[in-house]
């Protein structure tokens, strides 16, 4: 059965000043589950009103894994949370993901997680943006190759916009990764660099061939990196679009 679909809290970053407000606009909208991006910051205080407010939390992305020397103080906060999966969001040099020996320094980094949150019972995830998916390596993206060289234990949350601007054929990709795949990140736009993302549905992205090449017990979180317009707007229309794909 496929999942409700989630929502990345970075979308709403602006309004987190007031985290109890928006949080309930987001509930109101509809959504069922969040992804918070700063789970270090007050986890039992998030918990208890995503409780209050009827709201999963899918996952968290958490940069904090690779800017503290110790992640163990981060796992806790993602447990906290009530999930089990911590998401790095990024942060390792674009240059890591442009030869072999630098996909297997990269290997090594998220596998030395992996193992890390496997100890307090969690699974790791990786999220990619474009500089994982443009460097071509023997004909294949550099996140694929990525794939094959970490533990099996390493899963991804697949940017779906993120890898079709890395100029990849997003939903092959999906096929191809196949239960890897926990979560993934639901945008639409130009499919261009440096321009807003539009509501799901309303844009260049195939989103009913990604959601359909995904697994189906996979998080669709619906992110927006920028709106071009309201964002609580632009994720009403966006999650009424994607609950109305799922539900056909």
């Amino acid at each position: 059965m496929t999942r409700k679909p989630s929502v990345q809290l970075y979308s709403v970053r602006d309004h987190m000043n007031d985290r109890e407000a928006t949080l309930k606009r987001l509930a109101d909208i509809g959504f069922t589950a969040v992804e918070p991006y700063d789970p270090t910051t007050d986890p039992a205080g998030f918990r208890a009103l995503a409780d209050d407010l009827g709201l999963t939390v899918s996952g968290a992305h958490a940069g904090a894994l690779l800017r503290e020397p110790d992640p163990a103080p981060v796992f806790e906060a993602v447990a906290t949370l009530g999930t089990d999966l911590p998401i790095l969001p990024g942060g390792i040099p674009e240059e890591d993901f442009k030869t072999h020996d630098g996909l297997k320094h990269v290997a090594d980094r998220l596998n030395a997680l992996a193992a890390k949150a496997a100890e307090t019972g969690l699974r790791f995830g990786y999220h990619n943006h474009y500089w994982e998916f443009e460097p071509v390596l023997d004909g294949r993206h550099a996140l694929e190759i990525l794939a094959d060289l970490v533990d099996p234990a390493v899963v991804f949350e697949i940017d779906t916009y993120w890898s079709s601007v890395g100029g990849a054929d997003t939903p092959a990709v999906l096929e191809r990764l196949g239960e890897r795949v926990v979560a993934l990140h639901v945008k639409d736009g130009p499919v261009v660099k440096g321009e807003p993302n539009v509501a799901v549905g309303t844009g260049a992205m195939p989103i009913p061939a990604v959601l359909a090449a995904a697994p189906a017990d996979a998080w669709r979180v619906i992110e927006f990196d920028e709106a071009a317009t309201d964002i609580f707007e632009a994720l009403a229309a966006s999650l009424a679009y994607v609950n109305g794909l799922e539900a056909a």
